[in-house]
């Protein structure tokens, strides 16, 4: 398991904040523990861009708050839950991590945010998307940053049925993201008037598709939407365009990330609609915060990693303007928090822990159509997060009034 500490608190980063009073802070540091995908199929999308993405966040907001310096420690769980709950552990009961971020994979986002809610510590998951992490699983010290599998589904699915994509196949990955995007996406095609003629469950992690995207292709579905992310999501699509899926039939992803169709090539994924929450392109604040991200990893930041500086800058507003790093004053000066950034637009936290914010339909240009490097994106739609997200009127969550 890797694991590194980023030392930052240096004089250099004080900034206007060295001169801050004192507050409660517990043990006088501030420590954010960032478990993330190191090295495996997800690395890409999080992993050691939200590492950098987290720094960025520190280093901006000054390196300290309330007098008091900032601490960020890292692990590698391996996507997998048992060593996500066991790295938290340590650092709860043995390191005092005042909060654990990332957690990019749903199975150990849900592990971990329950231990964390056992031990009244705090979780932000800007990694995973599993609706039930706000849902009928939510917690009173968790908060869901970037975005989950009914926003993804809702926005991904409704405009291309709405189009005349009325049939559609599933190729899913067999675990709870990928159970949770399929879900919600069928629920979708339905409402709008389409149907589900199949799906099928692959082994996650998964490298050869052949035999699925075969099924796939006999089902004469208008579309086939893939249920899954990272590596196995780009293996899917170079290996659709092999089998000459795309020919004949519209390739769908659930979940997409610029460093996917940067994977893969503008030739292979030109003409996918999926939903986004950030581009690096959007205007002055998404430029800037790419820029100094593409500094170290010369390569623009994913959605996800844009959310984790997000969570990490917001997170260290609220624990100033609280005065405390307790979990309770931190997450009930976060709801009360104007939340705007390089990420966050007309953003604002409900009840249940879940960031409300804009979500986009994207589309990938052809090769023709891009003007530079990791120009990729043309934003077919802005769709307010009202609109994107679940009603909390159909919550599950335990902490919302009325929910089932």
């Amino acid at each position: 398991m890797k694991m590194r500490k980023l030392a930052i608190g240096m004089a250099a980063l004080c900034g206007g904040y060295a001169g801050v009073a004192s507050g409660a802070i517990s043990n006088d540091v501030v420590k954010i523990g960032v478990l993330t995908d190191v090295s495996g199929a997800y690395s890409g999308n999080v992993g050691p861009g939200s590492i950098l993405a987290t720094k960025i966040a520190v280093e901006e907001f000054g390196g300290k708050v309330l007098g008091k310096p900032i601490e960020v420690i890292t692990a590698d769980h391996l996507n997998k839950a048992d060593v996500g709950s066991a790295k938290a552990r340590q650092w709860l009961d043995r390191e005092n991590v005042d909060v654990i971020t990332e957690l990019g994979n749903s199975a150990v986002a849900l592990s971990v945010m329950n231990l964390a809610k056992e031990k009244n510590k705090m979780t932000i998951v800007t990694g995973a998307g599993a609706s039930r992490i706000t849902g009928k699983d939510c917690s009173p010290t968790n908060l869901m940053w970037v975005y989950d599998t009914y926003a993804l589904a809702k926005v991904g699915t409704v405009p291309l049925v709405q189009d005349g994509a009325k049939k559609w196949y599933f190729l899913t990955a067999d675990y709870s993201f990928g159970h949770a995007l399929e879900s919600d996406g069928q629920r979708f095609i339905k409402e709008s008037g389409g149907q589900v003629v199949g799906s099928t469950r692959y082994p996650f992690p998964g490298n050869d598709f052949s035999s699925f995207l075969l099924t796939a292709q006999q089902s004469q579905a208008d579309a086939v939407a893939f249920a899954s992310a990272g590596a196995d999501l780009q293996n899917e699509i170079k290996q659709a365009n092999e089998f000459g899926l795309t020919a004949s039939q519209k390739i769908v992803a659930m979940l997409m990330s610029i460093t996917d169709v940067h994977g893969v090539g503008l030739q292979a994924a030109q003409g996918m609609n999926f939903a986004e929450t950030f581009y690096w392109n959007m205007d002055d604040e998404t430029r800037k915060f790419s820029s100094r991200f593409y500094k170290e990893m010369k390569k623009m930041p994913t959605a996800l990693q844009a959310g984790q500086y997000s969570a990490v800058l917001n997170y260290l507003r609220a624990v100033e303007q609280a005065k405390s790093d307790d979990v309770a004053d931190v997450i009930k000066a976060l709801k009360t928090m104007k939340i705007h950034d390089a990420f966050a637009r007309n953003a604002s936290l409900r009840e249940d822990g879940k960031l409300i914010h804009d979500v986009y339909l994207v589309s990938v240009k052809k090769p023709e159509e891009s003007k530079e490097p990791w120009d990729y994106y043309n934003i077919e739609k802005t769709v307010a997060g009202a609109e994107a997200f679940n009603p909390l009127s159909e919550s599950e969550c335990p902490l919302v009034k009325g929910s089932k």
